[in-house]
């Protein structure tokens, strides 16, 4: 009889270690498994909060003078990029239909850049063509592919045929704001109600270590022209709108008067240059006599004159307005002390003249010495085109504006 109650005891010993035992293991389990969510909680909250970092770093970015007193500005206008090699080239001439394709617009990105080696890249609008483009973040991946790889700061604002393809225009502008080096900005964060995506303003500060290094001697100002009128009695075109205008007015007011304070303190404002994609009603304001360029096609703006222009003239910094759009046009004309510029079209995907090249605007603005031999305020803004030819030939060149005289051909 012990001798079964020992036996019995023994299995019962067995069966408690092993209770214990599962017990354990299950909290060892859960607690693994808590610490495993624990982490895999803690790396997606830090992956996050880098990412928003980042982001900030990236608007943040300081863009200012070279050692040299200059800075260069490279416009693309009207990529019209869709699908890359599939999709075919426009009005071009016989011998280069063959293998002509949204690549071509690629070359002529990348060799551009080296050649005019910029600061700054602006796209201003019919990035991609929406509706040709199958998948809208592809297409725009591609398109501003070149500009991501030369690590050169980079901003884009929206044509009228960006959101055609599979994003809202809200969404297009999303997904340009999260590429790499670009400075481009939704909407500013101060402007809690404003019309259209991608206003912002670009600082260009003076040369590091001059007197001017923590001021802004150059302020660039992008809007969203719009895509399509939304008033059911008005056809045709977008146009800039009263949010926008007064977002602009007081940017200009705000940044006027940090350039007029201490220290360094100036007696007016710093040159304003202003991009956007479909031109103003003021466009149609020139004959052919007084352009730098060629007028080919007309001037396809709003129905409705939104007053953006008088806006900029009283504002009194803006120097230079430049755009797309129309892509046989490249010409600049000056009203009221404003050089209102084409670019040109740069897309092999967009329309254009078979035999007219494909081209590209550079603007450069140089600063001026001063009697210790430091770098000052702005002294001049120049301007040229780069033909897609061989040579890459630079055309048109002219003086935009100067502390001396209000520019003028050369």
């Amino acid at each position: 009889m012990a001798k079964v109650l020992l036996v019995l005891l023994v299995a019962f010993s067995s069966f408690l270690i092993c209770i214990f035992a599962a017990a354990a293991s299950s909290s060892s389990s859960s607690s693994s498994s808590s610490s495993s969510s624990s982490s895999s909680s803690s790396s997606s909250s830090s992956s996050s909060s880098k990412q928003q970092e980042e982001e900030e770093q990236q608007v943040g970015q300081s863009l200012r003078f070279s050692s040299k007193g200059e800075f260069r500005i490279l416009q693309v206008a009207d990529m019209h990029y869709a699908n890359g090699k599939t999709t075919p080239c426009e009005d071009v001439l016989p011998q280069q239909v063959v293998g002509c394709s949204d690549l071509n617009t690629t070359a002529f990105l990348q060799r551009m850049i080296l050649a005019a080696n910029p600061h700054l890249i602006v796209f201003t609008g019919d990035n991609i063509f929406g509706f040709d483009a199958t998948d809208a973040a592809s297409s725009m991946n591609a398109a501003f592919s070149p500009a991501i790889s030369s690590n050169i700061p980079w901003a884009a604002v929206l044509g009228n045929h960006d959101q055609e393809s599979t994003l809202s225009r809200e969404g297009v502008m999303k997904h340009i704001v999260g590429m790499k080096h670009t400075l481009s900005q939704f909407n500013p964060p101060e402007a809690h109600e404003i019309d259209g995506f991608g206003n912002y303003n670009l600082q260009i500060h003076g040369v590091e270590g001059s007197f001017f290094s923590n001021k802004s001697v150059l302020n660039l100002y992008f809007l969203d022209s719009g895509d399509y009128s939304t008033v059911p009695s008005v056809p045709g075109y977008g146009w800039i709108k009263p949010s926008q205008k007064r977002w602009f007015q007081d940017t200009s007011m705000k940044l006027r008067r940090a350039y007029m304070d201490n220290p360094e303190a100036q007696k007016a404002s710093a040159p304003g240059l202003v991009y956007f994609h479909i031109p103003l009603p003021e466009f149609a304001s020139f004959d052919s006599s007084k352009l730098t360029g060629v007028k080919q096609e007309g001037i396809s703006s709003a129905l409705i004159n939104s007053g953006f222009f008088t806006t900029m003239v009283q504002a009194g910094d803006v120097k230079g307005v430049f755009i797309g759009h129309d892509h046989i046009n490249d010409f600049c004309g000056e009203l009221t002390g404003i050089h209102l510029c084409y670019a040109g079209g740069f897309g092999y995907h967009a329309y254009g003249k078979a035999g007219w090249a494909r081209r590209a605007r550079v603007v450069a603005a140089s600063l001026e010495e001063t009697e210790s031999g430091g770098w000052g305020a702005v002294k001049t803004i120049k301007t040229w085109k780069h033909l897609d030819d061989q040579q890459l030939t630079p055309i048109d060149t002219q003086v935009l504006w100067s502390k001396s005289s209000t520019g003028g051909r050369r």
